[in-house]
């Protein structure tokens, strides 16, 4: 009793105490408990003993361990799951919650990871009915929160196979989930007055989680609006027809406090989510249609617990299921539909004059709206739908609103403010076009009608500043703001509702206009004498491409005048790339005065942001937006007046001495071009400045990004003459730079046979130089940063297939680190670099197979230094190839085709090396599938020769294909 008070005391230390050393300490001492199945035993004298909950919790995480291990025997597992179950049931109720929970959570688990190796497992859902009706209310909701776990558990995939997850959670489904759920129905209607709300809240978690689960193996993502369609089984249908079961869940929002509200509300959206075609009758659909209307048009008259905000959010998400789930005609077809609806609308404009308290709930209220009047044309019969009179005074409201929300945001100095974030900002306006097209001709003018007098203020006082003005100013510039952005989401939609096309574009010029006139105030201070003229008349803009100079025009003026301002730069050059990138637009920008200025002056006087270091990815895209449109035209005198103001830069940096350098004063045609002009005047500059910024990355990091993109033979594009010698030199140059400082190749444009014969040392010196760069960076960084493994993967794939000597070359230490760090990549989440590295393993064993085991004559010298690591390290092969079988087994890998390459090279390697590994992976089985699973290896090598030809590895990839299959599904078919 001594050691158990010594255990509690360092228990209570590892869950109670504030010192992190002491923690630490506690920790280190009793992890054992978790790790070494010899200590379960003990756990279970814990349980029985011990006196604090700390002990206790102690014992059962350290069995949930020992259990996600899956090593445990299946008699081991049995009289575990077993052991706690009768623990539950007799020390149960007097256990503290978070015990019970671990309690709970540990048989749940050993539940599922046994689903297919011994029925008595599947017992679990009776033996927690069985808690149900014992007299104990204590143990009533101990069963309850075992079935709830129980549903959670086999919901998530945890610490398995995905394939094997989805096979046991369809297993359960088919089995067992709509008896409990039934069982939360059944507790629900029982506990609706007889227990405080803590306790109604049990039956109506576990009913919300049966409705969440996931039916077809497709998990949704609920933070979005379209969380999608909750696939009941056809089995559930009658409980769906029943009245009660939608109207269960209205009472316990009635009548319970938010704590319950909240997940009666959650329960409700989502049987106003259930497919369509559960429902064999529309009859029935009707029924259960009208039933859900009905309890939300009470909720609307009473305004009962919509002021609790999770509530309320909640409520707001079940209203706009009614238009994702049913179709209009549906809607109308119940006979108080009329009065819904102006509920609704009534509704929804409080909701938006409460924006502060309601912003992020209104979304789900705006989408219905749009849903239904996108839906007016599609309905036929003359039943009266009530948009036209409700649409417009939303329409309004939501406007109205976000101007009203500028002066609030100032008034109470909120930092919050919804212009400042995009995504918020798009998600607010993604339905609003669809209804101010509804009736356009209203919505334009009541926008009109508030612009025009923002725009004569705004003049006024741009041009002549007041004292104390400043932050009218700034009211009227968000307000503004606010009308630009709303203007922009109506024009980027077309709806042929309520007004005819013509009607619709007349109308679509007149706030256009309105948008370019406030252009012409903020760029120029000039204010035109017919402010609200229609476009043409106002602005002279009577062709599309006087249009798109306007806009183009505007985005030279942003780029010059907005340096300091990241965001408009960004944004200004998101909408030159997209004109751009299109072939007619592009063509069509090239023909403009504006385009033709920003190509012929695109220098740091004339675009500030160019020379700002943290504008760098802008000026990165600036470049490039001018690179698609200079080579959308094969001209090479164009090319070369584009290049004169880099050309007079390069030229002055070439005339600079070194002391001074550090100071600080897509086709073949155009690929042509550009390697005419910079080979070989301009490379010694490329390579001093390398020399001299070694250790700066904001000058190294843009120029090797470039040179790796001038390398990179995209579309074939470095085809040279067959006389020509530029592969040769580029690899040559671009050999100086990475000896100056490193960096991956990648290309197949030159033979790199040509620089061992002449005795070139360009080869030999840059592949030393970057593998010694590459191995600078520890292994943790390399895998935690995803753009450097992925770089470095793929140099050592390349070392691997086309270098391979000289990687054999390297001493044994840097040589075993390589090929670990391979087995690091194929354990990793990432396929592609899975896939990279089992390449670069296969290259390695085929070459141990070729010189070897199937040579002839005597090995080479690299071979010899292959046999020479390997006989220092005997270890290598084996080990890799038991992570390759571990990963086929085990995991759901989506590169079974690549990773069947290396398990055969290194099977052809050694017979006894896959012997030995066959013997190691069945004994880890039960011993009742030994045989069968042993069978399984014999079939693995059938019809396979021992050679490495294609046809030989397309069988064995084949045969390993079915290997994994009958292995992994060993205890269904048991």
């Amino acid at each position: 009793m001594e050691s158990l008070a010594q255990l509690e005391l360092l228990c209570e230390k590892l869950y109670n105490s504030r010192d992190s050393a002491e923690r630490a300490h506690a920790e280190s001492i009793l992890k054992c408990f978790s790790e070494n199945s010899d200590y379960i035993s003990q756990c279970q004298y814990i349980l029985d003993n011990a006196s604090t909950p700390y002990a206790l919790m102690l014992a059962s995480s350290s069995l949930l361990n020992q259990v996600n291990d899956r090593s445990l025997s299946l008699q081991l597992r049995l009289d575990i799951r077993n052991y706690v179950i009768n623990y539950l049931a007799t020390r149960g109720p007097k256990l503290q919650t978070f015990v019970i929970k671990s309690l709970i959570q540990l048989v749940c688990r050993i539940t599922k990871f046994g689903w297919f190796d011994d029925d008595k497992f599947r017992d679990i859902v009776k033996e927690a009915a069985d808690f149900l009706s014992l007299a104990s209310q204590d143990h009533y909701f101990i069963g309850l929160k075992i079935l709830y776990h129980l549903v959670g558990e086999m919901n998530q995939a945890n610490a398995m196979p995905l394939t094997l997850h989805r096979k046991i959670a369809c297993s359960f489904k088919d089995q067992f989930l709509l008896q409990i759920f039934q069982i939360s129905l059944t507790s629900l209607h029982q506990l609706k007055s007889e227990v405080p709300d803590d306790f109604r809240r049990d039956p109506l978690l576990l009913a919300l989680r049966c409705l969440s689960y996931d039916f077809v193996g497709c998990p949704v993502d609920e933070s979005s609006e379209e969380f999608g369609t909750v696939q009941l089984p056809a089995s559930w249908r009658p409980l769906l027809q029943d009245p009660s079961t939608v109207q269960i869940f209205f009472d316990y929002y009635k009548v319970n406090d938010t704590c319950v509200s909240k997940e009666a509300l959650e329960c409700l959206v989502r049987l106003a989510s259930v497919r369509r075609s559960i429902f064999v009758e529309d009859p029935s659909r009707t029924q259960f249609l009208s039933h859900l209307m009905s309890g939300t048009k009470e909720i609307l008259q009473t305004g009962q617990g919509l002021a609790d905000h999770g509530n309320y959010h909640e409520f707001c998400r079940l209203l706009g299921r009614f238009k994702v789930n049913f179709q209009l005609s549906e809607l109308l077809s119940i006979e108080f539909y009329g009065e819904w609806i102006g509920l609704v609308a009534e509704f929804t404009t409080k909701s938006l004059l409460s924006w502060q308290w309601a912003s992020n709930s209104v979304y789900y209220l705006l989408s219905l709206w749009s849903r239904l009047v996108t839906s007016v044309p599609y309905l036929k019969g003359d039943t009266p739908s009530m948009l036209d009179e409700t649409v417009p005074k939303i329409t309004e409201g939501f406007i109205t609103s976000r101007i009203n929300s500028v002066q609030a945001s100032f008034a109470n100095d909120s930092s919050d403010d919804t212009l400042d974030n995009v995504d918020v900002l798009q998600e607010q306006l993604e339905s609003l076009p669809y209804l101010c097209r509804f009736q356009y001709q209203n919505s334009s003018i009541y926008i009109i009608n508030i612009m025009e007098p923002l725009l004569q203020a705004y003049m006024e006082r741009s041009r002549l500043p007041a004292p104390g003005d400043a932050n009218e100013l700034s009211v009227i510039e968000g307000q503004l703001t606010w009308l630009v952005h709303i203007i922009a989401a109506i024009l980027k939609i077309r709806q042929t509702i309520g007004c005819s096309q013509e009607s619709q574009e007349l109308i679509d010029a007149e706030l256009a206009a309105r948008v370019l006139q406030l252009i012409n105030v903020t760029d120029t201070g000039v204010h035109a004498q017919q402010l609200y003229a229609r476009l043409s008349e106002l602005l002279g803009l009577n062709d599309h491409l006087v249009l798109l100079n306007v806009i183009v025009g505007k985005i030279a003026t942003n780029l010059k005048c907005y340096a300091e301002c990241e965001d408009v730069i960004d944004h200004t050059l998101s909408l030159f790339l997209e004109l751009a990138s299109g072939y007619m637009t592009g063509k069509l920008l090239l023909k403009l005065e504006s385009t033709k200025f920003i190509i012929a002056n695109h220098s740091r006087e004339t675009f500030p942001f160019l020379e700002e270091y943290r504008c760098a990815r802008s000026r990165t895209t600036f470049y490039y937006i001018l690179g698609c449109l200079i080579f959308m035209e094969d001209t090479p005198v164009k090319f070369r007046s584009f290049m004169e103001p880099l050309l007079q830069v390069a030229v002055n940096l070439e005339a600079t001495a070194d002391a001074a350098f550090r100071t600080d004063v897509v086709n073949r045609r155009t690929y042509g071009l550009l390697f005419d002009w910079l080979y070989p005047s301009r490379m010694p500059l490329l390579l001093k400045a390398i020399s001299l910024y070694a250790d700066e990355p904001e000058v190294t990091t843009p120029l090797l990004k470039f040179m790796c993109e001038f390398v990179l033979n995209k579309a074939q594009r470095l085809t040279f003459d067959s006389s020509s010698p530029n592969g040769i030199l580029l690899f040559r140059e671009v050999s100086k730079l990475i000896v100056a400082y490193g960096s991956p190749l990648c290309g197949n444009y030159v033979n790199f046979g040509v620089f061992e014969l002449y005795g070139d040392r360009a080869l030999a010196d840059a592949l030393d130089i970057s593998l010694k760069m590459s191995l600078s960076v520890p292994l943790s960084d390399i895998l935690a940063f995803k753009k450097l493994s992925k770089a470095f993967y793929g140099y050592i794939e390349v070392l691997f297939s086309n270098h391979i000597t000289f990687v054999l070359n390297l001493d044994t230490n840097t040589f075993v680190h390589i090929v670990s760090t391979l087995e690091s990549g194929l354990k990793g989440l990432d396929t592609g670099i899975s896939t990279q590295c089992a390449s670069a393993i296969d290259s390695l064993a085929a070459f141990y197979f070729n010189n070897f085991t199937a040579a002839d004559g005597p090995p080479s010298p690299a071979a010899l230094n292959l046999a020479r690591h390997i006989g220092e390290f005997p270890t290598l092969f084996p080990q890799i190839l038991k992570t390759l079988f571990e990963i086929i087994i085990f995991e759901d890998a989506g590169n079974q085709w690549s990773l069947s390459r290396p398990i055969l090279s290194l099977i052809m390697i050694s017979e006894q090396m896959f012997s030995n590994l066959r013997a190691q992976i069945l004994a880890s089985q039960p011993v009742d599938q030994q045989q069968r699973l042993s069978q399984c290896f014999d079939k693995l090598m059938t019809d396979v020769a021992t050679n490495l030809e294609p046809k030989n590895r397309d069988k064995f990839t084949q045969n390993l294909t079915t290997f994994r299959h009958d292995f992994r599904v060993k205890n269904i078919q048991a």
